[in-house]
């Protein structure tokens, strides 16, 4: 069960970082920026202390992480 939560949690994260930096992605994209996403929120806020505790705050955590993500590959880009 929690790995069908973590596939939605994802999904929602990656869509409403997607949102956030108007960007688009298929769905099997938003999974994947949500869950990398996850990584690197869970990564730099635990850096500073703040742990995302329940399905929203993990939602939060990775949409914060999916946006950094997001922004590093565009400078990557650029």
């Amino acid at each position: 069960m929690g790995f069908v939560i973590g596939i939605i949690v994802g999904a929602v994260s990656g869509w409403l970082a997607g949102q956030i930096m108007n960007t688009q992605f298929s769905m099997l994209g938003n999974i994947g920026v949500g869950v990398i996403g996850g990584f690197v929120g869970s990564l730099l806020l635990s850096v500073i202390g703040i742990h995302g505790s329940g399905v929203i705050g993990n939602i939060i955590v990775s949409v914060i992480g999916a946006c950094v993500f997001i922004a590093i590959v565009r400078a990557v880009k650029k």
